[in-house]
């Protein structure tokens, strides 16, 4: 009988009122492991209610306090990160290898926010005019919601979670319905390392629960990160009913290689980039532009190390696991079949591939596409896959065209030895995230993370200096304290100067 997973509300596990059910597979081997429940709108309701009473006290609690907590949990992650990790494996179907890189990500999180008691501290200006002092503050918002995708079970959570608590609010995080288990273990850390009942609070569910997220009239704020339809869709409505959205979407991210660039290099990365995770990241590079005359040298230097990757169960050396359903692997071989279809050439195709692993898991080796054009769909469409296109161009400046034409504008990146290059395409490429010579650009915690155009709505990025603006409203004072040499009495007419 495979495993119930429920929610944790109010400072403990517990089962919901709705009768609906998901299932949990174990990408690598097909099975299903566990049944999750998808909360209804009555379980959401729950949740947010005891968010709501939990804020009133958390708000007030001092800031050494929350320090204290995160400082705790930060220390239970670290300490547990082997087995954090080998949940993510098991659900999501990652390598351990890169379930750990995830966890030390989200660690970095934690402890940015362990310091934000210096980034809550406001500005005071004295005498703005006469024996009148004005000054700002930042206060929680009360009760937020956090909406996490399956790629990232772990670290998404975690850009969100401990800074909205450092900030002073209780949370209703809704990780996916894929890979639930490691959401549950973080809120029962939390719990241990000293964090009030019903602060932090998590429900699973699908579709309705987002959509009582969204609707309830108890929660402020709604982060989100996924698709860009969806995340279009969250935007829309969170925003309709009155809260703040930041909503991260999708993307497409290009890696320009410059012809002076170091060959080898941009080799590794390209394989790095868009094959780790198997390629579910927001971040992953699925369109490599190269500008001639590199473009062979280089696809030649990819598929020869693309030949040494090993795809199979992530618990045993592998270098590339499965995707995370069936229905999403099935997915993702369409592209492949589609991209062939239309013309272009598949230098490695993963749909041949032997992986080292139980032929029931959700497989697709990674595949390498030369000759892509931005016609077809596995140029246009994120595919969230192992699956990269080579795109042939003339110049810097047709790359530049090409990269600033998508609608998305999450990562890119663009290797080369000229300075001047690389100063002018950050300056002019219309994308969030860049990165030069580095394949996935993703900021340390004290920056921000987020992208432009489709691939955000809203107006603040995640962690770092937005992720505190986020999760507070800004309060500014003016006050007055008259001398104590004004006591005393005088009948005469009162002025004040």
């Amino acid at each position: 009988m495979s495993t119930r997973i429920g929610h944790f509300i109010d400072g403990k596990r517990v089962g919901g009122t709705s009768e609906r059910r998901g299932d949990v597979f174990d990408p690598a081997t097909g099975r299903r492991t566990a049944e999750v429940e998808l909360a209804s709108a009555a379980d959401v309701d729950v949740a947010v209610r005891a968010a709501a009473l939990a804020a009133r006290a958390w708000r007030d609690a001092s800031l050494a306090k929350r320090s204290a907590v995160l400082f705790a949990f930060r220390e239970l992650v670290h300490a547990r990160r082997e087995r954090l990790a080998e949940v993510i494996t098991a659900e999501h179907g990652k390598v351990l290898a890169d379930a750990a890189g995830e966890v030390q990500r989200g660690l970095e999180v934690i402890e940015y926010a362990c310091g934000l008691p210096s980034a809550l501290r406001g500005a005071f200006s004295e005498n703005v005019s006469t024996e009148v002092d004005s000054y700002t503050i930042r206060q929680p918002l009360g009760v937020v919601a956090v909406i996490s995708p399956f790629n990232f079970p772990v670290m998404v959570p975690l850009w969100f979670v401990p800074v909205a608590v450092a900030c002073g609010n209780a949370v209703v995080l809704k990780p996916s319905e894929k890979d639930p288990s490691a959401a549950l273990l973080l809120a029962e850390w939390f719990a241990e390392a000293g964090l009030p009942d019903g602060v932090l609070n998590v429900v699973n569910g699908d579709k309705e629960a987002v959509d009582a997220l969204l609707d309830h009239p108890e929660v402020r704020s709604v982060s989100f990160v996924g698709s860009t339809p969806i995340a279009r869709y969250v935007y829309q409505r969170g925003t309709a009913a009155g809260k703040r959205v930041q909503a991260l979407g999708g993307a497409k991210n290009h890696m320009v290689v410059l012809p002076d660039a170091d060959l080898d290099l941009a080799a590794d990365a390209a394989v790095n980039a868009g094959f780790g995770s198997a390629g579910e990241r927001c971040m992953a590079i699925s369109v490599l532009v190269a500008v001639e005359p590199v473009a062979d040298a280089l696809v030649d230097r990819i598929a020869a190390r693309m030949a040494g990757l090993r795809t199979g169960d992530g618990r045993r050396g592998c270098d590339m696991g499965p995707l995370v359903t069936a229905a999403h692997a099935a997915k993702v071989r369409s592209y492949v079949d589609a991209g062939v279809a239309d013309g272009a050439v598949p230098v490695v195709d993963g749909r041949d591939v032997t992986p080292d692993g139980d032929p029931a898991g959700f497989w697709l080796g990674p595949t390498l596409f030369d000759r892509v054009t931005p016609q077809m769909s596995i140029y246009t469409d994120e595919i969230f896959g192992p699956v990269l296109g080579v795109v042939r161009v003339g110049s810097y400046d047709e790359a530049v065209e090409l990269v600033n034409a998508s609608p998305y504008g999450n990562g890119t990146a663009i290797f080369t030895n000229d300075g001047g290059a690389a100063r002018r395409y950050q300056h002019e490429v219309e994308v969030g995230m860049v990165g030069i010579n580095v394949p996935i650009p993703v900021p340390m915690a004290y920056h921000s993370f987020g992208g432009w155009k489709s691939s955000l709505f809203g107006d603040l990025h995640a962690h770092g200096e937005d992720g505190v603006r986020f999760f507070t409203r800004g309060k500014v004072v003016t006050s007055r304290w008259l001398d104590p040499r004004h006591g005393g009495v005088n009948l005469g007419f009162p002025t004040q100067t």
